[in-house]
């Protein structure tokens, strides 16, 4: 069996960890950090892949005696991830810039890496598991199929965000933090004296730093921050919006909207730079067009099945049946209906702790 692992190292406790135990367990542990933007003096200081966290992480591999290289990806970033992101704003919708770094930059690059160095295995800090279906871990996998499980902390679980992985990836992926839970990683790292024991979870979007969103996409698309009305479902204005990027499905504070009973943001429309305002009531919603699907444990879906359905990162996937639909995409039907499923964000399908698959909602 190869030896050879490459890690991505982001400057924090858990990829420093995850390269530890990489090592405990025999592997030749090299780490790879990735230079992701220009800006290196946003606040506050745990962004993920700043200066700083990038020199954590080699601080980190010193004290591990394991090498560490930085990649300069800089490039593929703004084109894959902050062009997205700012696109997905002037079309309504809400982007997930975590994921789609998972998707173009990070797994591709450590495979590239790990190509480089002859290593046949690639790994994160991420909360999951990667498991062939005999039980083996998938460093032993061969060509069997692995699959993508949920971590067993159900707080730090971060399988929703890996469902965009490719299936070759996934074969050659390990997460040796996916059966841990967050204070066991806290733990170890206090106990080897590390540099980034103590340091506090990442932002979730490293770009912006300590700024609003809004301000980021200022410059890049000032028309998605052009006041406009919002209408009621009768197409009456009653209210301006400040800009559509402002808003996201759901959202309730910020309307300016004076009435008896709260309103929330059901629709945007990016054609007139309207936002339809209605009752929580209306924000409910029991069938989605899903997009871009990724499958990881199934070929294609052929006919209909019953998942649990994940469409938020941070909540409890719900019951649903999944139906193949026109040009490869999925109608979601769930048994109850949901709360402001967003255009934009992940939906993702879950057969008990398997991850089946995902995609876009649209």
């Amino acid at each position: 069996m190869n030896k050879k692992a490459v890690i991505a190292m982001s400057g924090g406790v858990d990829s420093s960890v995850a390269a530890y135990l990489l090592k405990e367990q025999g592997y030749e542990v090299t780490g790879l950090s990735f230079e992701l933007w220009d800006s290196r003096d946003l606040e506050p200081s745990n962004i993920c892949c700043s200066v700083e966290t990038v020199n954590l992480a080699r601080s980190v591999a010193q004290t591990l005696d394991i090498r560490h290289y930085s990649v300069d990806v800089r490039d593929n970033f703004y084109k894959n991830v902050i062009e997205n992101f700012c696109e997905s704003y002037i079309a309504g919708a809400t982007p997930n810039p975590c994921i789609l770094c998972n998707k173009f930059i990070k797994f591709d690059f450590l495979m590239q890496k790990a190509k480089e160095l002859g290593a046949d295995i690639i790994s994160t800090g991420h909360y999951a598991i990667a498991e062939t279906l005999d039980g083996k871990t998938a460093d032993a996998a061969g060509s069997k199929r692995v699959l993508l499980k949920k971590g067993i902390d159900p707080v730090k679980d971060q399988s929703y965000a890996l469902h965009v992985i490719s299936r070759q990836q996934l074969q050659h992926t390990v997460f040796p933090l996916g059966k841990m839970e967050k204070k066991e990683t806290r733990e170890i790292a206090l106990k080897l004296g590390l540099a980034t024991a103590l340091r506090p979870e990442s932002q979730d979007i490293c770009f912006v730093g300590n700024g609003r969103y809004t301000e980021f996409i200022k410059e890049s698309a000032p028309e998605s921050l052009t006041p406009g009305r919002i209408l009621d479902l009768s197409g009456n204005t009653i209210g301006r919006h400040k800009g559509i990027a402002f808003y996201t499905i759901g959202q309730r504070r910020g309307l300016g909207i004076s009435a008896p009973e709260p309103h929330y943001v059901i629709r945007i429309n990016p054609t007139d730079n309207t936002i339809t305002a209605g009752s929580h009531e209306n924000t409910m919603e029991k069938e989605l067009i899903i997009s871009d699907i990724n499958w990881l444990s199934i070929d294609s879906l052929n006919e209909s099945i019953k998942v649990n359905v994940k469409i938020r990162s941070m909540m409890k996937e719900k019951p649903a049946t999944i139906f193949p639909a026109a040009n490869g995409s999925v109608k979601v039907i769930f048994e109850a209906p949901e709360s402001s499923p967003a255009p934009g964000q992940s939906a993702v399908f879950y057969d008990g702790n398997i991850v089946l698959g995902g995609g876009i909602i649209t």
